[in-house]
């Protein structure tokens, strides 16, 4: 197998979801993944499928040594990296007043910091190649924010300004960036990986239909992530 034998990408949050659809797409297409995740033994099922074409590399993206050594990684491995996919995040509800600074800053650590860190590890590659493309999975919650969702969607609508800008300054060295807004897909998004705010009883007048609905929704939204991912 040589360096111009498929794309490669590196994908992060790859443990479920978008993240994990989207390296089986990949490598369904004839590409190669460096497949990233916090806990890296989460990864197993896509390693046995993707065979040559696939490594696996721990990745927390609050972590600059892990992001540093994850795109080494790919250098390593395929010699040149195509793709960046930031996927890495979790969902989160909770009122504004009902939200800790701790909380908003740790998910903005992961949802936003950690996507631009990554983004520009790997730009310097993309510019001297001349081509490639960075994807934000970002939200419908990067266009509107509904009650109870404020701190998510701050993450995303953050992460959509960056992206603007950065595409028009990377696009005279042929780099590409997407913004992809899905909305209701069967990701977890609901389910254990959704942080949650304490309550504050007031607040059930305009958040309580939100969380009554992050409770239901997991498994049941009507987006398939493979079709997505696709």
């Amino acid at each position: 197998m040589t360096n111009t034998d498929g794309r490669v990408w590196l994908i992060t949050g790859c443990s479920a979801g978008f993240g994990r659809e989207i390296a089986l797409a990949a490598l369904a297409a004839g590409d190669r993944v460096l497949a990233t995740a916090r806990r890296p033994e989460t990864l197993t099922g896509l390693r046995d499928r993707g065979g040559e074409r696939l490594r696996t590399a721990a990745l927390d993206v609050t972590d600059a040594g892990q992001i540093d050594s994850a795109v080494q990684a790919a250098l390593d491995a395929f010699g040149r990296i195509d793709v960046v996919v930031n996927n890495a995040g979790s969902g989160s509800v909770g009122a504004v007043e009902e939200l800790t600074m701790d909380e908003l800053r740790a998910l903005m650590e992961v949802m936003f910091f950690g996507a631009v860190a990554v983004t520009k590890a790997v730009l310097p590659h993309l510019r001297a190649q001349g081509s490639g493309t960075v994807v934000q999975i970002s939200s419908m919650g990067g266009q509107l924010s509904p009650p109870g969702y404020g701190a998510y969607c701050a993450t995303k609508f953050a992460l959509e300004g960056l992206s603007e800008a950065l595409a028009a300054e990377v696009a005279p060295f042929g780099v590409q960036v997407l913004i992809v807004e899905p909305g209701a897909f069967r990701t977890e998004f609901g389910g254990g990986r959704m942080h949650r705010s304490r309550t504050i009883e007031a607040y059930a007048v305009s958040t309580g239909g939100t969380r009554e609905a992050v409770e239901n929704m997991d498994g049941t939204q009507p987006g398939d992530p493979a079709k997505a991912a696709a």
